[in-house]
């Protein structure tokens, strides 16, 4: 049986200065994942820019990571297609990898439908069998933003969901209400959002998290401070850290870049992605938050 719980950071994609995937720098930045003592590895997810990458892409990535892992840690697949036959393709992909879980997220033309979103997840289901799905739950424009009540009655219908990663504010009641309204048929729900309300999550039983990387170390304390019942500790983390994770939300892959590149993880920062790029001031302003959060980063650039 598949146990996902703890940290489990979305891998980013660098990109080459010419424009293709960096697949060496994509490494090390997964050999970073490990030496900051994550429990799983996620990709492709929204923070990989995943909606920016070609299939020839999105799979030459995807095989590389599941090699160059080895089995030394927990791989989750992301397998978001709006075809249900190109998500299972996906997950299949994930599997021959050695990914042991699926994360999918519906597409957003199922809306507010669970009859739809069932027969989505059971078409993924039935096209790549023996993988556990996680039902990504994220707000719209990207998502359908579902009711608790609806994602546990989507998971109720479709054995294979086993997990849930939940974005969709507020999180923290969302999860408390998807594990009510599930009533023990799920083994967990994940947090997402960028961890900015992992304390709340966790408090309401989440089974762990899904953040971009740039600060997987801080993430992983704060887990562990958590598990041996040091609230104190864990809300120390996530204090110093909330201020980066809060500009983050708005520059999203281009600020976790440049925190990447800060602690000599990356090289190059460019980004596929649309949205806000980092002026003078903000990439000032990245460097005080980051400052702020140095006290809890364990793994300092050399």
């Amino acid at each position: 049986m598949t146990s996902l719980a703890g940290v489990f950071p979305v891998l980013p994609t660098p990109f080459t200065p010419e424009g293709p995937p960096d697949v060496a720098a994509f490494l090390r930045l997964a050999d970073f994942a490990l030496e900051a003592g994550v429990d799983g590895v996620v990709f492709p997810g929204m923070a990989s820019e995943v909606e920016t990458l070609t299939a020839e892409e999105r799979a030459m990535m995807v095989a590389a990571l599941g090699k160059h892992l080895g089995g030394r840690t927990t791989f989750v697949v992301g397998a978001s297609h709006a075809d249900p036959a190109q998500s299972a393709a996906r997950a299949r992909e994930g599997q021959a990898a050695g990914a042991v879980a699926a994360m999918i997220m519906a597409p957003p033309g199922c809306g507010q439908d669970v009859a739809q979103h069932v027969a989505f997840y059971r078409a993924v289901a039935e096209g790549a069998p023996g993988i556990v799905i996680m039902l990504q739950n994220a707000p719209a424009p990207n998502g359908a933003g579902l009711p608790p009540e609806k994602v546990a009655a989507i998971a109720a219908e479709v054995p294979a969901i086993r997990y849930v990663k939940e974005e969709t504010l507020p999180c923290g009641q969302h999860v408390t209400r998807i594990l009510a309204a599930a009533r023990g048929k799920l083994d967990g729900v994940m947090g997402g959002a960028g961890a900015r309300f992992i304390m709340d999550e966790l408090a309401r039983g989440a089974c762990g998290t899904m953040p971009a990387l740039e600060i997987a170390d801080a993430h992983v304390a704060l887990w562990k401070a958590w598990q041996r019942g040091d609230r104190a500790e864990a809300r120390r983390i996530y204090t110093l850290t909330l201020p980066l994770l809060a500009q983050q939300m708005t520059f999203r892959v281009r600020a976790t870049k440049e925190v990447l590149k800060r602690r000599g993880l990356l090289t190059h920062t460019g980004a596929r992605a649309a949205g806000p790029t980092l002026d003078d001031g903000d990439q000032a302003e990245l460097g005080e938050l980051l400052a702020t959060a140095a006290p809890v980063l364990t793994m300092q650039k050399p």
